[in-house]
């Protein structure tokens, strides 16, 4: 009974992939779940596994060829495929010389067969001592609007033990770090995708054995390691591209062949030395840059000097993490979508100052945190808010959405990149509520805890560049909301009150706003009035 030997489905926006490697030939005895074949995509490299025990009858698609996902690449005869072959041996075969050699060459393959069988045997007994139920570690559910992620770290390696509820991975979205935990105690005998893979919800990204240890899954490894060594000798003997097929792709093989160069000519910088094509344009941009050196007739003293310049200016090219990548969509479409414009003023902070530093050990000792600055900004911003209703809107097509609600989006800068995470209903927050708030969010984006509810909506945004230095700057927006204000460094500047010249702390405010929907006098009255409630914030707690 024939089988068809199929393309699996392909990552999310791959459209096809290439035959990299065939570990087997045609007329091969092969057993259950041996590796076929590996298939390269531009992302990752998939392997196809044997669906029974029996013989590879047909290899369709050879080494390089490009084929899509459920594409037939081959056909396995289920059983051990001999009868039909020695029935038409013996009825070709007149000669009964050739017949001896035959059933020598049949009796050679059946004990190369039992010893390939015991040793089956042993690794299966091998494999079985301490081992227990394999679990499959799966990507979580991805947040709504989130169709694929991306492998940011794992904290273990394979044949590390792992215990329950231990974190393995983080996965990455353009949103949030979801960590994957162990299912259970054991050992970390796989991981299917490295880091950088991109997956999808529920793919599988490794396999811990429950209840095994690092040393009874170490015999296992060694198996793993002597198949696909038994593995790689195969393909090169029975093809001299076979080693070239191990360490570099069908692709990269083309470029080679274009330069007339081979595998082992060049330096690999992929997995397990594997030769990438920006490996081989490396190689090849410098032999031109040596060619070139050569034939330039520049003295020794220049050359010298040229090559002390270049040790220095070396690079590192890293790619963008999603975040990253997310914040630059949104700041590009803020430029190109808004009509954004800023407006500026100055605060007195003395009074906030002299408040806090009466009142800050009682408040610390009555509410259980810190009286800071940005409690007296949030409070400033609900109540200048609710007097311009137009700065708490946002566009919507040809519609104005007013919100009757306050979430103001608090900017906090992690390692992963700035984020921007939501504090709700601020009007019904005292100050010590939304301190408590403020501090919750940012320890939570430096650990990287944010859940998604945390990072949506908002209605305004508030940035401090001032606790990095920054003494004025031109805030941009964070769609699709109208306005952001930003807060500055506290600078002791010479200001005249009432005809004197007096050192004050002075702190600059300021106002980015879409023209489209708020106006300049909305605009200036909005940041006058928080001027003035930050300037005498007993106004604030009054409510006047």
């Amino acid at each position: 009974m024939a089988i068809d030997i199929k393309v699996p489905q392909l990552p999310e926006s791959v459209a096809d992939a290439t035959i990299a490697t065939w570990h087997v030939k045609a007329g091969d005895k092969v057993s259950r779940d041996q590796n076929l074949v590996d298939i390269e995509t531009d992302k990752v490299v998939l392997e196809v596994t044997a669906e029974a025990d029996g013989v590879l009858g047909e290899i369709i698609a050879e080494e390089g060829t490009t084929v899509t996902a459920d594409e037939v690449i081959g056909k396995l005869e289920k059983g051990d495929g001999e009868s039909s072959s020695d029935s038409d041996k013996e009825s070709d075969d007149s000669d009964s010389e050739d017949k001896k050699s035959d059933d020598k060459k049949s009796k050679d393959k059946e004990s190369e067969d039992d010893e390939s069988k015991d040793a089956k045997d042993k690794k299966e007994s091998g494999s079985k001592q301490g081992s227990g139920e394999k679990l499959d570690v799966n990507v979580p559910q991805l947040p709504e609007s989130v169709s694929d992620a991306t492998i940011s770290a794992w904290h273990v390696k394979e044949g590390d033990e792992v215990k329950r509820d231990q974190n393995l991975v983080d996965i990455e979205t353009d949103k949030v770090v979801l960590e994957v935990v162990a299912p259970a105690d054991g050992v970390l005998v796989e991981i299917k995708h490295d880091e950088g893979a991109t997956v999808g919800a529920d793919d599988v990204i490794g396999v811990v054995e429950s209840g095994a240890s690092g040393g009874s899954s170490s015999g296992s490894d060694e198996s793993k390691s002597e198949q696909k060594s038994d593995d790689k000798d195969d393909s090169k003997s029975s093809d001299d591209d076979g080693g070239d097929g191990e360490v570099a792709g069908p692709a990269v093989r083309r470029l080679l062949g274009e330069h007339g160069l081979k595998p082992s000519d060049v330096k690999g910088t992929g997995k397990g030395g594997r030769v990438t094509k920006e490996d081989v344009e490396k190689h090849v941009k410098g032999k031109s840059e040596k060619s070139d050196s050569d034939k330039s007739a520049v003295s020794s003293k220049e050359q010298a000097k040229q090559s002390a310049a270049s040790g220095d200016r070396d690079q590192k090219r890293v790619p963008m993490t999603r975040l990253r990548k997310r914040i630059a969509e949104r700041l590009l479409q803020a430029k190109n979508d808004t009509a954004m414009l800023t407006t500026f003023n100055e605060i007195n902070m003395k009074p906030i100052m002299d408040l806090r530093k009466k009142y800050k050990d009682q408040f610390e000792e009555t509410h259980g945190t810190r009286l800071g600055f940005m409690g007296f900004y949030v409070k400033a911003v609900t109540e200048a808010l609710k007097r311009f209703p137009d700065v708490n809107a946002s566009i919507d097509g040809d519609d104005i959405v007013y919100h009757n609600y306050f979430d103001i989006s608090i900017a906090v800068s992690t390692p992963r990149g700035l984020v921007t995470p939501v504090l709700r209903d601020t009007d019904k927050l005292s100050i010590a509520d939304m301190e408590n708030g403020i501090r919750d969010l940012a320890v939570k984006g430096r650990d990287g805890k944010l859940t998604l509810d945390e990072m949506q909506g908002g209605n305004f945004t508030i940035t401090n560049g001032g606790v990095f230095g920054s003494l004025l700057s031109t805030p941009i927006l964070n769609p699709p909301q109208s306005a952001i204000l930003g807060m500055h460094k506290i600078q002791e500047r010479a200001m005249v009150v009432d005809g004197k010249i007096e050192i004050l702390p002075m702190m600059y405010l300021a106002l980015s706003y879409d023209h489209r929907i708020i106006d300049g006098k909305q605009s200036v009255g909005f940041l006058v009035t928080v001027k003035e409630l930050l300037e005498d914030p007993q106004r604030l707690i009054l409510d006047i």
